[in-house]
């Protein structure tokens, strides 16, 4: 384990070369299951400036990461998980009490815990398919009290390594969204002590971090790396969300001009030397709806938006009102809904007027996965598995991304 004062300075650095470069602008946002997320902000390779690529084409690895939040472990996921050809299955989430315990009330811990949970490892092992136990703490005030108190970090720790043994999972996943840059080293140092702790139990496990696209979860990302991080998970979307204005959860480019796109986000993992082999990158399997002030694409919303998951919109997709349209910027698919549909049936947030739905399909996700061969990150990743049930055309992508076929 690298030394915390190692860490330390490696944070430092870290910050002060952040926000040199960073702009203000609109925060990005973390992992969301709400139409208003709360914001969160391998080898030694030569790092790049924000405005360029890397210079030498590097080996991708081809890993595929998905995450499985406990909302989707119901039905046929087990079956839906058969076809998806994933190489880590992360498991989503449980959290620690105030004393450091995991919280056992919680559903996510329940069905990780239980029959379902039980089926997924142990279908995941016998697939070859390493598994992972996330650990999820969101909220400044929460993040302040757990980073601000070794105590409880420590008997967190201890609970989680008793777990992940109990379960027979492979690893850990750290994803803590919402912390200011002040306890980055205490993060670093959870980090760096889990891993350590684990590895004493399960020699060969891996922890994973979760980490933001943007200002703070690129620091994150480098203090988690310089702490002993296997992978990285860069979140890379909710560049729009909710009470954004309208466009892609994952852009190549931005329609309003602001700089914060895919590219962007790599290239500022790349400058603060997050090791591009042990770099995932993850991609959204859901869209966003607004209401919106006519059909164009990038027509202004007339409120804040909603999540939109393909696989709870089957007979939309199969028979839209109009075609979809490719938003040649962002690459996403655009769909532009007449005042006489609602895309969710049933769902209260739908209002009369023209809607807006802005979603990853197959073909937008395919230029965005080519990012990762193109920096020779270690794979790519989706949040989240489930979201694209009933429809093959996503694993059919994910399996021609495994075998190295995306150009």
């Amino acid at each position: 384990m690298i030394g915390v004062g190692a860490v330390a300075v490696a944070v430092t650095v870290t910050i002060a070369l952040v926000f040199a470069m960073a702009s203000p602008s609109v925060p990005l946002t973390g992992r969301t299951s709400d139409a208003s997320p709360d914001p969160s902000g391998g080898g030694d390779q030569p790092a790049a400036s924000v405005s360029g690529q890397p210079t030498a084409r590097l080996i991708p690895k081809h890993e595929l990461f998905g995450f499985v939040p406990y909302w989707e472990m119901n039905g046929d996921i087990a079956k839906h998980l058969e076809g998806t050809p994933l190489t880590t299955l992360a498991l989503f989430s449980v959290t620690n009490t105030k004393a450091g315990k995991i919280n056992t009330s919680g559903l996510g811990y329940r069905r990780i815990t239980g029959a379902i949970g039980k089926q997924l490892i142990r279908e995941a092992h016998d697939r070859g398919v390493a598994v992972q136990l996330v650990f999820s703490s969101f909220g400044s005030a929460r993040n302040a009290r757990f980073l601000g108190s070794t105590d409880v970090q420590d008997a967190t720790i201890t609970s989680l390594v008793a777990l992940a043994a109990r379960t027979h999972v492979d690893g850990i996943d750290v994803d803590i969204e919402g912390i200011g840059v002040e306890l980055l080293p205490p993060y670093a140092a959870f980090v760096g002590r889990l891993r350590e702790a684990l590895r004493a139990e399960i020699p060969d496990a891996q922890v994973s971090v979760a980490t933001g696209a943007g200002p703070i979860g690129a620091p994150m990302a480098a203090a988690a790396a310089a702490a002993g991080a296997d992978r990285i998970f860069m979140m890379a979307y909710d560049y729009h969300y909710g009470a954004s204005d309208v466009g892609a959860s994952a852009p190549m480019d931005r329609r309003d001009g602001n700089e914060r796109d895919l590219v962007w986000s790599l290239d500022l993992y790349a400058s603060l030397g997050v090791p591009v082999d042990r770099t995932i990158l993850g991609l959204p399997l859901y869209g966003m709806r607004w209401r919106v002030a006519g059909p164009e694409i990038g027509a202004p919303k007339l409120g804040n938006g909603a999540i939109w998951v393909p696989a709870d919109n089957p007979k939309f997709l199969a028979d839209p009102p109009l075609p979809p349209q490719l938003d040649p910027i962002e690459i996403v698919e655009f769909y532009a809904v007449p005042p006489t549909v609602d895309p969710v049936p049933g769902d209260s947030r739908a209002t009369a007027g023209w809607q807006a739905i802005y979603v990853d399909s197959p073909r937008t996700l395919e230029p965005k996965l080519a990012l990762a061969d193109d920096r020779g990150l270690a794979g790519a990743g989706f949040w989240a598995i489930g979201y694209e049930r009933g429809m093959p055309e996503y694993a059919n992508l994910m399996a021609r991304f495994a075998d190295g076929e995306i150009q």
